[in-house]
């Protein structure tokens, strides 16, 4: 377990070793799963478990498990499950590449194109505050309110590439995430698109998180950034879980919130060496977890938090339980004030801080482009030959940001 220490991080870190009274508690087929290739996962209202995986569908109850295929059970569309969400009424919906199944708790029943959805080949499953569910597949968005099925494609202004992920604003508006084309945002009429133009570390976005205060957290193959509940970037987390060279940046797989406000990111990637792990933001450090830990696997699939603030991780190898992490106590911060202006600007800027602090300035990948251990409180800088664009004033454990125009 290590822990990265930056405030709106952009490539610097800082990685020590802490202890936590963490624990790891990892299930395979010999505890009861039907697969260890779980893709997804869901926690009901009396935080019982449900698994997707290639084999169909697990249920864990703490003590039982229970096992759900198209052998034994008429209706699951398909054993290769790919999505799986449990409904305020009870009801767990899974998707396939074949179309979605619904279990009642008696039977299941299945819903493909010929129903109503768009596309049978479904990547994601969540139902808004109003009861309606939203498949994301790879055609675009289907919502169902119980008895309509409505369908969004590229022809009504989503991106090429269909959707991944869903979630929603506290106002009901809707989130998506997609494979090529960002995020986008669904008031209801318009669908606008966030990609890197507006700060997305990448477009290929496997999923949106959005907060209590309604900042969206976006799982991007680059890293997590964040927009703010207005909408505009607000940072980016390119190293939340250190990896070997020349694997730097996180390809992130899901994300998740603990009832104390932490993010949860799930990191995986695969290219010279299959690496992955999870870890945890308390607001100013990224703390992280992997197989040396205890974890079941690096290949992460999906995680969730269950309502005791036990951290599930679903991976190609099992599951594993992460119960009792907590943030680590970095000890007590100060902020240093700072004011940036003029801001934009082309020619020269002034900072201006509360404090004599070490200053540093980043471009968004991560490059010091500007550093002084500030012998005064107010530092001129001409950036009259910086490239235009979006960078990262650091001072202390406060960071703003700086637009070059």
């Amino acid at each position: 377990m290590k822990t990265i220490v930056k405030t709106i991080t952009i490539g610097l870190v800082f990685s020590g070793l802490v202890s936590n009274a963490q624990t790891f508690t990892n299930y395979t087929t010999l505890e009861g799963l039907s697969h260890n290739n779980v893709t997804c996962l869901a926690a009901d209202a009396s935080d019982n478990i449900w698994f997707g995986t290639q084999e169909g569908v697990s249920f864990f109850d703490g003590t039982n498990w229970t096992v759900y295929t198209t052998a034994t059970n008429a209706g699951l569309v398909h054993n290769t499950i790919s999505a799986i969400s449990v409904v305020s009424n009870g009801d767990i919906w899974v998707g396939t590449d074949y179309g979605a199944s619904k279990f009642d708790g008696v039977s299941w029943a299945t819903y493909t194109t010929a129903e109503g959805l768009g596309d049978n080949r479904v990547n994601h499953i969540a139902q808004d505050a109003n009861g309606t569910i939203w498949f994301g597949n790879y055609d675009g968005v289907t919502k169902f309110d119980g008895t309509t099925w409505t369908s969004y494609t590229t022809a009504d202004g989503l991106p090429f590439g269909g959707v991944v992920h869903i979630d929603f604003e506290s106002n009901g508006d809707k989130w998506f995430s997609t494979d090529l084309g960002g995020i986008v945002h669904y008031d209801g009429t318009n669908f606008t698109d966030y990609t890197t133009s507006d700060g997305l570390l990448a477009n290929g976005v496997r999923s949106v998180f959005i907060d209590d205060q309604d900042n969206k957290w976006a799982g991007t193959s680059k890293g997590v950034t964040v927009l703010d509940n207005t909408n505009q970037w607000a940072a980016n987390h390119t190293m939340m879980y250190i990896m070997p060279a020349p694997d730097t940046l996180n390809p992130v797989e899901d994300i998740a919130m603990d009832s104390q406000g932490h993010i949860w990111a799930g990191i995986y990637v695969d290219y010279l060496v299959t690496v992955g792990g999870i870890a945890m933001y308390n607001g100013t450090s990224w703390i992280d977890y992997d197989m040396t830990d205890g974890l079941v696997g690096p290949v992460i699939r999906k995680i969730i938090v269950d309502g005791q603030d036990n951290v599930w991780i679903a991976t190609s190898t099992g599951v594993s339980k992460l119960s009792g992490a907590t943030s680590v106590d970095e000890g007590e911060t100060e902020l240093v004030k700072v004011s940036i202006y003029p801001n934009p600007t082309n020619n020269s800027v002034n900072i201006e801080t509360s404090s004599k602090s070490p200053l540093t300035v980043f471009n968004l990948l991560g490059k010091v482009i500007y550093s002084d251990n500030q012998n005064s409180e107010i530092t001129s800088i001409d950036v009259s030959d910086w490239d235009k664009g979006i960078y990262l004033v650091q001072a202390g454990a406060t960071t703003k940001k700086l637009i070059i125009d």
